[in-house]
């Protein structure tokens, strides 16, 4: 990967900080689940886990739009504005310390995801203003666009249009009209992910052309038809968010039949890019290679559940459980988390600092990473089908008996998110590690030959 790319990976240094952080409060709010009063005197569960969750929404967003910037500069080099991207990673940095202040002073405001004092949405509107500023400037100069440009455009474009309209409740006439409120809602939480995967399966499609040597996936027609379900996707695919609220049934049906689509298409994509690669490719783009598979995989088993969580009859005793966080953590950890480690290995492998002498520890991590997320996953979806009979029985036992009775998936689930933090941690500080390394060595050589010049 070029020099030209530095400037970029700031957004990724700064994307695994947000991850490692998100982590580790994370493990702090699922404590909760065992002992009720943990932390409850100071942070309690109502701060902790709206910090998780914003920071591993940060890591999401700052990561794909960081892997989209680098990108930019490795297809067209010295393209970005350096004083553009000195203000947009300022926006992050503002909104970030005023998110996390807002949560340890019990300052919140905001609605479901987003649950931080609305003020500190605004650096963050400002920040993705400065990125498609910086998108169409390199983009425009680009003569033909592979798949992937139009996904990081049509993401970036959709995103700041959702993002805004996520505010929309701080106007009276949505806020007094409770359905209206609460349709919106939910739809921009849908929608929201909708975007960002455009993003980030742009960067998995950059990626396997960066592996491959070649433009196979990046103008590949199945690509470019995922690309149009994926946009079809992302202004659906909220029809499963509001199965509650009584709205037309076309809507869900519509938005369900088509994600599903779009991710049989993105493992049948990486499923024949597998088939084209030399065992040469596949061993000098090891972990890249790995971590892709690895989300080839979970795109499977979240669209197994997706497919149930799809009917009905189903959804009613799986809608607000466990069952939908662990649909939630498997995509978010299990292919955006997976996609975008990928990007982060081939971003940042550096010729002075090879990762190689740290591939058995690296390898005997990657597969502790996929059986603990595996069982961190399991165990919730078992915790969410028994909480789902529960609640819809009518002989229901109190809610306390209920929490004691899921106390031993509980436990599993934490065991098993202790081991995330720490299997995540090791490939985000080795990345960290490795690219500090590399600079702290490029540097010492330089005054090294200065001194002996003079």
């Amino acid at each position: 990967m070029s020099e030209n790319t530095n400037s970029g990976k700031a957004f990724l240094i700064l994307a695994i900080l947000m991850l490692l952080g998100g982590l580790v409060f994370g493990l702090l709010a699922s404590f909760v689940y065992i002992d009720s009063q943990f932390l409850k005197d100071t942070l309690g569960f109502v701060a902790l886990r709206p910090m998780h969750v914003s920071l591993v929404v940060f890591w999401i967003i700052i990561g794909a739009s960081g892997s989209v910037l680098t990108a930019l500069q490795d297809i067209k080099p010295k393209s970005l504005n350096p004083k553009l991207l000195y203000i947009h990673i300022l926006c992050w940095l503002v909104a970030i310390i005023g998110v996390i202040s807002s949560y340890l002073k019990h300052d919140f405001g905001g609605r479901e995801y987003w649950e931080f004092n609305p003020v500190w949405a605004l650096p963050i509107a400002f920040s993705w203003i400065l990125y498609l500023i910086q998108f169409f400037a390199v983009a425009k100069t680009i003569e033909k666009w592979p798949v992937y440009i139009w996904m990081w455009m049509t993401g970036g474009v959709f995103f700041l249009f959702i993002f805004s309209e996520n505010y929309l409740w701080l106007f009276p006439y949505f806020r007094e009209h409770f359905i209206t409120d609460m349709t919106i809602q939910w739809k921009v939480n849908g929608s929201l992910v909708g975007a960002w995967n455009q993003l980030i399966y742009g960067v998995s499609f950059f990626l396997m052309d960066k592996i491959s040597g070649n433009k196979n996936v990046g103008q590949n027609k199945t690509a470019f038809f995922m690309y149009f379900l994926g946009l079809f996707n992302l202004m659906f695919n909220w029809g499963h968010h509001v199965y509650t609220l009584p709205t037309a049934n076309y809507v869900r049906y519509i938005g369900y039949t088509v994600s599903m689509t779009e991710w049989i298409l993105f493992i049948r994509i990486i499923i024949n890019w597998k088939k084209d690669l030399t065992t040469a490719q596949k061993h000098f783009h090891y972990f890249p290679y790995r971590f892709l598979l690895a989300s080839e995989i979970w795109v499977f088993l979240n669209l197994t559940a997706a497919l149930f969580m799809s009917i009905p009859a189903f959804n009613i005793y799986t809608h607000g459980t466990h069952f939908t966080v662990a649909h939630s953590m498997g995509t978010t950890i299990g292919i955006n988390t997976m996609i975008l480690l990928a990007a982060c290995f081939v971003f940042f492998s550096n010729a002075c600092h090879s990762y190689n002498k740290s591939t058995k520890i690296l390898n005997t991590t990657f597969w502790i990473l996929q059986f603990s997320l595996f069982t961190f996953w399991l165990s919730l979806k078992l915790a969410g089908i028994k909480k789902g009979i529960w609640q819809n029985s009518s002989t229901q036992s109190n809610y306390h008996q209920l929490m004691q009775s899921l106390e031993p998936y509980f436990i599993v689930f934490v065991i098993a998110g202790v081991i995330l933090l720490i299997t995540l941690s090791i490939f985000g500080v080795t990345i960290l590690y490795n690219h500090y390394a590399c600079k702290i060595k490029t540097s010492s050589s330089i005054q090294t030959s200065n001194s002996t010049t003079i």
